[in-house]
């Protein structure tokens, strides 16, 4: 961890109030975003950083340095703070709407984030790009779980009849929810739906997941609690409220994404 203060508050006229949002959107951003990075999936090389952050509870300038190297996830938290009287990107509510959902997602137009879209993904969309765009304006939302469904090339390999890895990877890398039953040291069992592809994504039967615990949070995580997982992690614990809005957000997603697979030049896009 390097030394330096967060970077200051550009809302609610600054103050205590808005740098402790910060902090925490700046620290929820580290639980989230190091599973992925510490397998290579994306960000910088530094992942053990961020999990130095995420244990010790502690910020500086250095996370914030490491957030903006996320090319991912951190135009979205741009994108969402701009739309919400541009509130820093690691403000904790512009974190929470990204990771799991919340009313700011809501105040992002939908022509506003087919731009975005299209500054990001349009080469790579090629010819389909018409669909991405459809897809911003029937119901996509700025949330990890769009991204995942939507901009990844997954769905597309499942499509294409590649099953067993491509969803191992879908679930794995959205954000699910999941209760503990049982709490050990380094791990947690946790009851949980995959999904399942029949020529659709959805949710299937619950099964026991194993997630990996933070030494934190084999004290503080207990049989019963909602959590949220990212790859084989637990990330938080969830209020019921943020629970149901990462359901809601999820299953609209998926609406969403399976609605497309029934549109011309869908392999294409999600391909």
């Amino acid at each position: 961890m390097t030394g330096g203060a967060v970077p200051h508050a550009q809302h609610r006229g600054g103050g205590r109030a808005a740098e402790a949002d910060i902090a925490n959107g700046a620290l929820r951003f580290a639980r989230y975003a190091y599973p992925p990075n510490a397998l290579g999936y994306c960000g910088p090389g530094d992942s053990a950083a961020l999990l130095g952050y995420a244990e010790a509870g502690a910020v500086d300038a250095g996370l914030a340095d490491l957030a903006q190297r996320f090319a991912g996830a951190w135009p979205y938290l741009s994108l969402i703070g701009a739309a919400n009287h541009d509130l820093y990107p690691l403000d904790d509510a512009v974190v929470e709407a990204y990771w799991l959902g919340n009313p700011l997602l809501e105040r992002i137009a939908p022509p506003l984030l087919a731009a975005h879209l299209a500054d990001r993904f349009a080469d790579r969309a090629g010819p389909a790009w018409d669909n991405l765009s459809v897809l911003a304006h029937r119901g996509g939302r700025a949330h990890h779980n769009f991204h995942v469904f939507a901009v990844y090339p997954w769905v597309g390999m499942l499509r294409a009849g590649f099953t067993e890895d491509p969803l191992r990877v879908l679930n794995s890398c959205r954000v699910r929810w999941g209760t503990v039953l049982g709490v050990h040291p380094g791990f947690a069992e946790v009851w949980a739906q995959p999904l399942t592809w029949n020529g659709n994504l959805s949710l299937g039967p619950g099964q026991v997941d194993v997630a990996t615990l933070s030494a934190a949070q084999t004290t503080s995580i207990k049989s019963g609690d909602m959590v949220s997982l990212h790859w084989d992690w637990v990330c938080e614990t969830l209020t019921q409220q943020q629970a149901q809005r990462l359901q809601r957000y999820t299953a609209s997603q998926l609406r969403l994404v399976n609605e497309a697979l029934g549109w011309p030049a869908t392999a294409a896009l999600l391909g």
